[in-house]
Parts: C-alpha cells; structure tokens; sequence
C-alpha cells in the first residue's frame, strides 16, 4: 500500500476518515519539507539576533506573558508545559478519533506557519504510522488557546521515555515554541467533527431508507414526493430527498398506488422537508470543517516570506463550535422525526395490529420500543443545548471568552451514537410492519427488496425480545456503505 501525503493540497474530510480507518502509513512531501525547514530555520534565526519578546517563544503562557524566560531555560519551559496542560479527565476519546486528531495536528503544523523543527513533526508521523497511539480523555478543553488538555496528551508522547521506547528511540527535546505550537490547535475539536460528518452523511442517506420501509408498511401517498412540490419550495435538501426516496422506491407495486387514505401524518409527509434540512445543515458544516482542516490554529503564527511572527488567536474554536451545535440540533431532528414514524407504526392504524402483535394483551408486542426510542430523543433534545453560548473565563482574565467547542464536540458525538439506535428501533419495526402487512408482500421496489432480504423480517416469537434484533440493526446501519449507496441510486 502506498503511502499517503499528509501536506497534500485538497484533502476531503472522507479522504482523512478513510486513512484513519486504514494502516496506510502518512508521509510529508519534499515541498512541505522545505517549507518546514525554512519556517524552522526563520524562527531560530529571528531569536538569535535580537532579544525582543515573542509570546510563547521566550516568554511564559496566558497571563504569565509578560514573564521573560532565559534562551537557556527554552527546553525546560516546553516541558512543563506539556506536563502542566496535561491534565484531562472523564472518559477516553475513541482511538479511531484519537487517530484523526494526530492526522489533523500533522497537517497543520506541516502547513509551515508553527516554526517547529521537522524532526517534531517526523516523530508524530513514526507515532501515527507505528499505531502507536496516546490515551486521550475527553474532558479538559475550553475550546479557546486551543484543545490544550487533550493536544498535551498528544505531545506528551514526543517526550514520554515510556512511548519512545515502544518505537525505538529517544525522547525529543523541544525547543522553541514547539510544545506551545503541538498544544495550541483546533485539531480535538476538528477531530470529532469530522468523525461525526461523515457519520451524519451514512445516517441521513440510511434515515431515507428506513423512512422508504416505514412509507410502504403504513401504506402512504407519492404525492408528498413529487417534483412539482420541491419546485416551488426551491430548499436543495428537500429536492435531494424527494428524489432519493423516489429512487429507493422506484418499481414499488404498492407505494405508487396508495389512495386510500387521503393524507399521511406529518412525520411521513414531511420527510422531504424534514431529512432535506438537515441534508443542507450537513453541507453547511462540510463546508467550515473542510477549511479548518487545512488551516494552521497554532500561536504565534511564524509568516517567514513576510518576516513576521504574529500573536493572534486562530485557536479560537468559535466557527466549530456553533457549526457542531447546528449539526447537533439536526441530527437530533433526523431522531425526533424517526420515533414519531415509530410510534404511528405501532399504534394499530392502517390494518396494522396493535403494538404489531397479533395477540395484543397477552402479548406487548413492539410497545416497549417506542418509549426506548422516546427517551433517547428526549436525552438528545438536552444534549442540543448549545455549548457555542457558554463561556467562563481563565488564565487569570487572559482569555475571558471561550468557545466551548470541546464540549460541542462530544456531545454531539453521543446525540451521532444515539440517532444510531433510534434509526435502528424504527428499521426494526418498520421491518415488522411490511411483514404483517399483506399489501406489501413481495411488491417492494427492486432496491428495497434486495436491502429487505439482506435484513431479513423480525418474525415470530423473537421480536418479544427486540433488543437483540436493535443491535444487529444499529451494525448494519454503522457499516452501511453510503458512497456504493449514492453510485446505485443515481
């Protein structure tokens, strides 16, 4: 396998979500090698010449700014920042994210602008391409001077005699700026974000799905997809979903000649509106996570063809954060949306049985799924409380105002997990539904009845027990292969 530039111009976020998930090893390119270098070589240079004050570099952090430290304490002063902001806790950030953080971090600092030395940078790729990889806590970051607890865990292995004997060398000694410049960045929050875009891009297109299976089992109308609707209401998210359900369902023998019931309930009739807006909410945050993953987020920024160093605040987590917190309320929506389709499946409308059981009393049926899925979407209207709006000051007043975005980010990775399971109750008994409905016996479009034998129905005795059949259903929507998906459904 051939290995992958890190420093390369126009890198997805998939591109960086499908390294991850592989062993492709990362590389820099001999251009972002030179880059680097002059940065680097600008830097000591600008020190040794003349002693002005240059924050992070021969100066303390925050409010101990104005603390001048000698050129001969520069080594030590990085260590104890490292070892100071490395203070995290709760529980551990998933290591397929903890691979996307040191990706991200890679990047940026080989973008040039950091001022470190080439041989810090080599040494967190020998880390990556050796799957060696820190233990990182999700709790700790402001979202502002940057993810400085979670990003301390990652430097802290550059200097760990613990972790560089796993590789088979030395610890580094950093020298200036470059533990300021490795804790410094956007890259935990970035991380997550990314993680929990492209899973919202496989949810939105599975939610189309699983609301194709609830359409044909509770026996609805075409006339809320049509073109026509989308035409004068000219939202692209709605236009796209109309049209992906359509495709799902094209060669349906029921769906397309539904008349019985004159309209179908808001849940089902708005779906084109509904997934449409979060479709456009996903593109919205593609758009500003996409740029920040080829941005530099680090402090003082080194700018060596203009013979600069600037003190700023690029590590400011603000256009992430309130980007994650509408994704959060999106996601939640898909969810809300979702169990409002699951509770009209199981109320014993539209010759349905009750609870989808044929014996209802004696038995409960599907009763006890819909409240599961209630009080997940109940718990990811809460977790939709923005963390954009809160700030608390730190460093003694230095940074007063705070993005939050880290915890913007983890809360919207559980409302991601969640809108998992409240997909998968609904697949479950939209599954049940198209069983015990006897209009819907073989008259599936072609795609549908090729995912609906892959699934196979919750049948009999066994759906008295569903949380065993939820599982295998949240699997399969988490290895749903979206893009083969998007390929069969142009």
């Amino acid at each position: 396998m051939s290995k992958f530039n890190i420093a390369k111009k126009n890198i997805t976020l998939l591109a960086i979500y499908k390294l991850a998930e592989t062993d492709q090893e990362i590389y820099l390119s001999k251009a972002a090698i030179t880059t680097i270098t002059k940065s680097s070589n600008y830097l000591l240079k600008k020190i040794q010449k003349n002693d002005n004050l240059i924050y992070g570099v021969n100066t303390g952090f925050g409010s101990l700014c104005n603390h001048i430290i000698s050129k001969n304490q520069i080594e030590k002063l990085q260590l104890n920042l490292i070892k100071s902001h490395d203070c995290g806790a709760g529980s551990l950030v998933p290591q397929f994210i903890v691979k996307i953080i040191i990706l991200l971090k890679i990047r940026s600092l080989s973008l040039g602008y950091s001022g470190v030395r080439l041989k810090v940078i080599d040494r967190l790729i020998l880390f990556y391409n050796r799957n060696c990889l820190p233990n990182i806590n999700t709790q700790g970051s402001l979202g502002a001077s940057g993810d400085l607890a979670p990003l301390a865990r990652v430097a802290s292995i550059l200097i760990s005699k613990k972790y560089s004997r796993k590789i088979n060398h030395n610890p580094l000694k950093l020298s200036f700026k470059e533990g300021l410049a490795l804790l410094n960045g956007t890259q935990f929050m970035a991380a997550y974000g990314l993680y929990c875009l492209i899973e919202a891009s496989r949810l939105y297109h599975m939610s189309n799905i699983i609301a194709a299976i609830s359409l044909e089992a509770f026996s609805c109308r075409k006339e809320s997809f049509n073109p026509l609707i989308s035409s004068v209401r000219k939202h692209s998210g709605q236009k796209h979903t109309s049209q992906e359900i359509l495709k799902i369902l094209n060669g349906s023998a029921t769906f397309f000649k539904n008349t019985e019931y004159v309209q179908d309930p808001y849940s089902f009739r708005c779906i084109p509106q509904v997934h449409g807006a979060t479709f456009d909410v996903i593109k919205h945050v593609e758009s500003i996570f996409q740029i920040e993953i080829d941005s530099v987020t680090d402090n003082p920024l080194v700018f060596f063809n203009q013979d600069k160093i600037l003190s700023a605040g690029n590590f400011h987590g603000q256009p992430l954060s309130m980007a994650m917190d509408y994704l959060s309320i999106a996601l939640s929506e898909l969810g809300s949306i979702s169990e409002r389709r699951t509770y009209k499946l199981i109320s014993g409308e539209r010759n349905l049985p009750l609870y989808l059981t044929n014996n209802p009393g004696l038995e409960s049926g599907c009763m006890i799924t819909q409240y599961t899925a209630a009080s997940i979407v109940s718990q990811n209207k809460q977790y939709c409380t923005p963390a954009s709006i809160d700030s608390i000051v730190s460093s003694n007043g230095q940074e007063d105002h705070v993005s939050m975005g880290a915890n913007a980010a983890t809360k919207l990775f559980q409302i991601t997990d969640n809108t998992k399971t409240i997909l998968a109750i609904e697949l479950f008994n939209a599954l049940r539904a198209v069983y015990l409905n006897k209009s819907c016996k073989g008259k599936s479009s072609p795609m549908l009845n090729k995912i609906l034998k892959e699934l196979g129905f919750p049948k009999g005795p066994d759906y008295i027990e569903p949380s065993k059949s939820i599982e295998k259903y949240r699997d399969y929507i988490s290895g749903f292969n979206f893009l083969s998906f998007l390929k069969i459904s142009k």
